[in-house]
């Protein structure tokens, strides 16, 4: 259920190519990685079953639409397989749905299959506004809606999680990033709803998970 994040832009290629080891060893789901970083992944993750995913319009959503489907579309060309893209978070919260809705459905046409996770930072929204963006991801053919980038005053919450998933359908699935650091957070909010965890404690999360299981 993690997407083991390397997003920090202090990271050095050292410290990428130490967190793809890492993703590979624990077996995670997928990597979330920058744009950069693409290529670097797809050659250290070869004859894995870890995902190359990456952001587009990361990490404020205020790149313009044709910048983000230009960035989707390159990035599927290197060989990315997940495409976790930030929503134009003024524009939603000017009350500008057809725009979220139309820029999402670009993005979602651009990946060409690939799932597009789509980041509402949560924490800048009113609950009728998350509620509005949640159900135009869902319109525009979004995989997944997702709480946060983790580079803003907020991350996932509780309540948050609950209310992405009363929104959409089964059919997308809720992605909790930001503060997720520990086996029981995952887990309490894995119970609401959440299925994909955008995390940078994965050792620590999955090495506590293996302790319980051995003493169980």
């Amino acid at each position: 259920m993690i997407d083991h994040s390397l997003l920090r832009p202090d990271l050095t290629l050292d410290e990428v190519r130490a967190g793809l080891t890492t993703a590979r060893e624990y077996r995670t789901a997928s990597v979330c990685v920058r744009p950069s970083d693409v290529g670097l992944a797809i050659t250290e993750l070869a004859g894995s079953e870890v995902a190359v995913g990456t952001v587009v319009g990361f990490p404020h959503g205020s790149s313009s639409t044709a910048t983000k489907v230009f960035e989707t579309g390159e990035l599927v060309a290197l060989g990315a397989q997940e495409i976790d893209m930030v929503i134009d978070i003024g524009r939603l919260r000017s009350g500008d749905i057809a725009f979220v809705q139309d820029e999402i459905a670009a993005v979602v046409r651009a990946a060409r299959g690939r799932a597009v996770k789509v980041i509402f930072e949560n924490c800048y929204l009113t609950d009728r506004q998350k509620t509005a963006g949640y159900e135009a991801a869902e319109k525009a053919g979004a995989a997944y809606v997702k709480t946060s980038t983790g580079f803003a005053d907020g991350g996932a919450t509780a309540a948050d999680i609950a209310l992405m998933r009363r929104t959409v359908s089964a059919a997308v699935k809720v992605k909790a990033a930001g503060g997720v650091r520990t086996l029981d957070a995952l887990l309490a909010l894995h119970e609401l709803g959440a299925t994909r965890f955008g995390a940078t404690a994965t050792a620590t999360i999955l090495d506590d998970l293996a302790s319980r299981l051995a003493n169980s």
